[in-house]
């Protein structure tokens, strides 16, 4: 099965598709430039932004790292409609195992409500919270995914900085 290049999704049917990859919806496809312009940055300086932001502060917390991303799984059910995600967040590992518990505890009184996929799913997410509390990101070293947000994020400011009007100074006009 075919992978979204920018989110990671799984593409079951369709997908668009142009020269920067394979997306799995158009609001993906339309990052993929952004996700081409990442690709051009120089590897020694997004592995230099990597290491700052593993090794520094928690966004969530403010206590010390070592930062990365934890992925918080959630389902709810209401009779015949089901809705689940995997929602990824930069966080030290204990911010990242409350996301993780509060995820397992959300489905497990919500998540059971829908037929069919509520049963089906429900353990699922469940048991891809308790293993990613029990197997986290190793914290001697940066997740890949903790690199592709940084990359993301460089590119997404230098497409800022790009796009930000270069200011004048405007001519001081002198009175005499």
């Amino acid at each position: 099965m075919a992978k979204c290049d920018y989110c990671g999704s799984t593409i079951i049917f369709g997908g668009k598709r142009d020269a920067n990859g394979r997306f799995c919806n158009q609001k993906c496809q339309a990052r993929g430039g952004l996700l081409a312009l990442s690709r051009q940055i120089p590897e020694a300086a997004v592995r230099e932004q990597v290491w700052k932001f593993h090794q520094g502060p928690c966004p969530k917390c403010s206590r010390s790292g070592p930062v990365d991303v934890h992925v918080t799984h959630k389902v709810w059910s209401a009779l015949y409609l089901t809705s689940w995600s995997s929602t990824p967040q930069t966080s030290c590992r204990s911010c990242g195992m409350k996301s993780q518990l509060g995820g397992a505890f959300f489905s497990l009184v919500l998540g059971w409500w829908g037929f069919p996929w509520g049963l089906l799913v429900t353990p699922i997410q469940i048991g891809r919270n308790l293993l990613a509390i029990a197997r986290p990101p190793e914290p001697s070293k940066p997740s890949a995914q903790l690199e592709k947000i940084v990359r993301m994020t460089m590119a997404s400011q230098t497409v800022r900085q790009q796009s930000v009007p270069q200011r004048s100074t405007p001519a001081l006009a002198i009175k005499s």
